[in-house]
Order: C-alpha cells, then sequence, then structure tokens
C-alpha cells in the first residue's frame, strides 16, 4: 500500500532528524529543547513503524493505525519544530505549538489503541 510505504519514508526521516539534533544537543551548551525534540522524533519514528507493521500484519485495524501513524508524524514533526525553533530562532511556530503537538501524540497513541481493540475483520 503506498501510504505505508510514505510513513516508512517520513519514519527514516524522522529518525535522522532525531539523531542530529541529539548530536546537537550534545555539543551545544543549554540545548535542553533539543534533547526533547530528538527524544520525540526518535519514540515516534520507532511507533510508526511498529504500527505499519502491525496493519501489514493485520493485527489492528489497518485505516485507524494508518491515521494514527500519520499523526504521531505531523504530531512529533510541530513538537520537535516548535522546540527546535525556540532553540535556534528564539520564537515558536505558532503559540502553544508544542502542547498542541503533544496533545496529537497523545490522540494519537490512544487511536492506536482503538485500532488494536477494534480490528479489521477479514
Amino acid at each position: 500500500m503506498k501510504a505505508h510505504r510514505i510513513l516508512v519514508i517520513l519514519a527514516a526521516i524522522m529518525g535522522a532528524d532525531g539523531v542530529m539534533l541529539a548530536a546537537a544537543a550534545a555539543h551545544l551548551a543549554d540545548a535542553a529543547r533539543l534533547g526533547a525534540a530528538s527524544s520525540m522524533l526518535l519514540f515516534h519514528a520507532s511507533a510508526v513503524l511498529g504500527a505499519v507493521a502491525l496493519a501489514e500484519r493485520g493485527m489492528v485495524h489497518a485505516r485507524i493505525a494508518i491515521f494514527a501513524s500519520f499523526g504521531f508524524v505531523v504530531a512529533a514533526g510541530l513538537f520537535a519544530g516548535d522546540l527546535t525553533l525556540r532553540q535556534y530562532a528564539g520564537h515558536a511556530i505558532f503559540p502553544m505549538a508544542a502542547p498542541t503537538g503533544g496533545t496529537l501524540l497523545i490522540a494519537s497513541w490512544l487511536l492506536l489503541a482503538l485500532a488494536a481493540a477494534w480490528p479489521q475483520r477479514r
């Protein structure tokens, strides 16, 4: 399925960005925001890969899991992007961007739980 391939590509990009932010956090003074941004990207890149694998194997409702996966991508990008912009530019993407991303991450996790509780019928 095309959405699955797109999600794997996005997860790989999230992982690469997470590693780059971790490296920057390790070499810059006062870069706690970058460490948090890195963690969000790395954790949720793995979550995307896991959700796609579960959907491919029919262990969860595929459409719901894919929707949750796109939620992980958008929300982690929003959260990490906001923290990174604050670190380097001194301002947010928009007011409450990081908390909005965090809330969307929570919603995506709950959506993945729903996908597992309500599997697709074959």
